[in-house]
């Protein structure tokens, strides 16, 4: 008994020692929804020495605490320090902050857990052997839907040694650790450019070089001076970055901007001055997707190959079936001609590639005038819609015998391969290029994003190479004997075919109509209606001069007559609307689509469901885009896909691009795209987003949806 009595006292005795040994007595304080500390990096300090001290938070999931600059809202973490006299604390080391968006509000702060180094020095006059208490007050704001302010008195027993102190085993990594992972000056140099669009920020410097940030983020120390909920465009350049910053309502034009700049998980401390902007800054486009789904290997070699295919898989596409009519007739037409043949096949291909280069062209000098437009810009413009509508209207007026360009079908033999001939391959193949932009094929739409963020000449080259196999199916046929020989001879059967063939141009024309409806309302609806009667009485009228060429007088009367009036119809559908007379095309919040409930997409509404941990599904997609519309109708309409969506509370929002949205523009290049569709998953609870393919299944939709619930 007596032997188990000391042995117990030892024990107790070995328990206070280890106690005595131990950097902090007081441990951890639970301050509601947090658990602080402070803690040492070494076993003591040296008489007017320094010492390490870290801040502890653990932070329940959750809740947050703040940064330095806390952002809209919040404030933040306070340390108020009382010490033995002759010692003195630095200033917090603030580790990198992460964004807090809360509604239409950005925050900076911390969750988890976050150390926060301070730098202590000794008092000289510290004597060796005897133990010091050093206590300091937190105030922290703790935050979730609601904010609480909560304190915390913490004290750390610190012992005073004659010699260096060993660091401590537990505490002394974790403590260089987080002071390496604190930005650090000078590492990058920036010059702040303020002009008419806002702020910019130029950054270069080694760590920046080569082009290749996927994302980069500017944390300003000072609040009140930049709109923090504002999008940060990014521009990579071969040497650096550049940030265009939208400054707050109402600030004066800083005179510098000191901050944190994070550039894919890197952290550097920069303080901005007015200058020129930096030489390598800028100049090679929005970054590379920072998802899943990267861009095709293999760099140029690669983007070709990829837009090859997705070229050939373009002629599939249904946007692009009124136009295989076109060329189904075409083709028919000249199958026992080899010659004609030829030139029809290589005309169409000429007529593709130079309509894809001049496009890409286009695109490449509106982006570099500073929009965010991609793949399909044209048909953002309702009056390129229009002109598109009555386009199809007057193709297929004339399929439909209304009125002639050149001779009729059962008159081409021979003689097809004249100018005439070869003209209209080229025309069909440039509007066959025009057709299909509002479709983006599996393989194109990597292939495209990567070309978006390379120089001129590496763009046009993967722009070249779409066309090529855009063309490809056609022009092979045109060429191959085989084929040609398999066609049957031209006959009266032919002009059946053609005015049969006119249909799906009659649909393309009331497609279009459709999406000029969405995108500025029933006004320009009727307008354009009023249009394509004008015009098929233009055509009715140029058919009549040609059955009457041989009256001289009366044929020329006629032919002018239709061309006033096409002239007329033509502008009265594309010419621009007054503001004011306009109607705006329905709202999205809150409808649904064959039953599927869905919401407007911002980027503020995202950031709130991903913070609430909840699924989210955004549909990035456009009226005038048909593989968009067709997999609304086949994917989403199904009662499995909306009963999989409510079950497992999946948010579905939708990003309507029919109208220009530099938002949206902007989001298409995170995510390595240049075009609509695009299909974004971001599971339950955080994580990477996936990327689901173009052409889309109820079975994958539901799939995809039931998997992110699990997150």
């Amino acid at each position: 008994m007596l032997n188990r009595l000391l042995a117990g006292l030892l024990a107790l005795l070995a328990l206070s020692a280890g106690l005595a040994a131990s950097p902090s007595l007081a441990g951890p304080v639970r301050t509601g929804h947090l658990t602080a500390e402070l803690a040492a990096a070494s076993q003591g300090v040296t008489p007017g020495g320094e010492v390490r001290v870290v801040l502890r938070q653990v932070i329940d999931k959750g809740w947050h605490t703040y940064w330095r600059n806390s952002g809209d809202s919040g404030a933040p973490t306070e340390l108020t320090w009382t010490l033995p006299p002759g010692w003195s604390a630095g200033e917090i080391v603030w580790a990198p902050p992460a964004r807090k968006p809360i509604g239409p509000l950005m925050n900076y702060g911390y969750s988890g857990e976050v150390l926060l180094p301070v730098t202590v020095r000794a008092s000289a006059s510290a004597r060796p052997g005897d133990t010091v208490t050093l206590r300091a007050k937190a105030a922290f704001l703790v935050c979730a839907d609601v904010c609480i302010p909560e304190d915390a008195d913490l004290s750390l027993d610190l012992k005073v040694v004659a010699e260096d102190p060993a660091p401590d085993p537990v505490w002394a990594p974790r403590v260089e650790a987080a002071l390496a992972a604190a930005p650090r000056p000078g590492q990058v140099e920036a010059i702040l450019i303020s002009g008419p669009s806002g702020l910019s920020i130029a950054a270069t410097g080694a760590v920046l070089a080569g082009g290749k940030a996927r994302d980069a983020y500017f944390f300003p120390y000072e609040a009140g001076v930049l709109d923090h909920a504002a999008p940060q465009t990014l521009d990579r350049g071969p040497e650096g970055l550049t940030l265009a910053l939208k400054p707050a309502p109402g600030a004066a034009v800083p005179s510098s901007l000191a901050g944190v700049l994070a550039v894919d998980g890197k952290v550097y401390e920069i303080e901005a001055r007015p200058g020129k902007a930096l030489p390598g800054a800028a100049g090679l486009g929005p970054p590379p997707s920072t998802g899943p789904s990267a861009g095709p290997s293999g760099g140029l070699i690669g983007a070709i190959a990829f837009a090859f295919l997705g070229g050939l898989i373009l002629n599939l596409m249904p946007c692009v079936f009124p136009v295989l009519a076109m060329k189904a007739a075409s083709l028919a037409s000249h199958g026992q001609d080899r010659a004609a043949a030829r030139l029809q096949g290589l005309a169409f291909l000429a007529g593709v590639m130079a309509t894809f280069l001049a496009l890409a062209a286009l695109l490449l000098v509106v982006r570099a005038g500073g929009a965010a437009v991609g793949w399909g810009f044209q048909l953002q413009s309702p009056p390129v819609v229009a002109a598109l509508a009555l386009l199809m209207l007057a193709v297929g007026l004339n399929m439909s015998g209304l009125f002639e360009i050149g001779g009729s079908l059962q008159g081409i033999g021979a003689g097809a391969a004249n100018r005439n001939g070869a003209l209209g391959a080229f025309l069909t193949g440039a509007l066959a290029v025009v057709v299909a932009a509002p479709c983006t094929a599996p393989f194109m739409a990597p292939a495209l994003g990567w070309a978006m963020t390379q120089p001129a000449a590496l763009s046009l080259a993967v722009f070249a190479g779409l066309g090529l196999g855009f063309a490809a199916p056609f022009t092979l046929a045109a060429l191959a004997p085989g084929v040609l020989s398999r066609l049957p001879r031209p006959g009266p059967w032919m002009e059946t075919f053609r005015k049969v063939l006119a249909f799906p141009m009659y649909g393309a024309a009331a497609w279009l109509a459709w999406v000029i409806a969405v995108q500025a309302g029933p006004d320009l609806l009727a307008r354009l209606l009023a249009a394509g009667v004008a015009l098929a009485f233009a055509c009715w009228l140029w058919g009549l001069a040609q059955k009457r060429a041989a009256v001289g007088r009366s044929a020329r009367v006629l032919g002018a007559s239709a061309l006033v009036v096409a002239g007329l119809a033509v502008a009265g559908a594309v010419w621009p609307q007054p503001a004011s007379a306009g109607s705006k095309a329905p709202e999205t919040t809150g409808a649904s689509t064959n039953g599927l409930a869905y919401e407007a997409y911002t980027p503020e509404r995202l950031a709130t469901l991903r913070a609430e941990g909840r699924p989210v599904f955004v549909n990035y997609t456009a009226a005038w885009c048909v593989t968009c519309q067709v997999n609304e109708r086949v994917a989403f309409s199904s009662r499995t896909a909306a009963e999989a969506f409510e079950s497992s509370g999946t948010v579905y929002l939708k990003a309507d691009w029919t109208r220009r949205d530099e938002v949206i523009a902007t989001d298409l290049a995170r995510f390595g795209r240049a075009g609509v569709p695009l299909y974004v998953v971001y599971p339950a609870g955080g994580g990477e987003p996936k990327i689901l393919p173009q052409l889309l299944t109820p079975d994958l939709v539901v799939r995809a949806v039931r998997e992110a619930a699990k997150g």
